[in-house]
């Protein structure tokens, strides 16, 4: 039997590796794969601890933007808890958001730099 959490945090990495590349086609794909309610939250858990994670290390601006930004994730989520596309919608979201704080750390490390 597989761990569901170790498999959302996989799916959570591949997702963000397809946008990274720049692949949207496979991104959607692997966002239509996910088809039960289970997955999908599992899977942004994983969204969720890279963010957290990964916001604790900028500015302390743009981290509480960070932070506001993950609270509206959190409403996104909770509206659609039953809905697997509004689901779908909250996990690209989730994914964007880990792109903006990575971009957002590359600018404070250049002007650290």
């Amino acid at each position: 039997m597989t761990d569901p959490a170790a498999d959302g945090a996989r799916r959570a990495e591949e997702l963000l590796r397809l946008l990274t590349d720049g692949d949207e086609e496979g991104a959607g794909l692997l966002l239509d794969e996910l088809a039960e309610v289970r997955d999908l939250v599992f899977a942004g858990a994983g969204l969720t601890a890279v963010a957290r994670s990964e916001a604790r290390s900028l500015p302390p601006a743009q981290r509480a933007q960070a932070n506001t930004r993950q609270l509206r994730l959190g409403i996104l989520r909770d509206a659609n808890r039953d809905d697997p596309a509004g689901l779908r919608v909250w996990l690209r979201q989730a994914a964007d958001e880990i792109l903006l704080i990575r971009s957002q750390q590359e600018i404070a490390d250049s002007l650290a730099g």
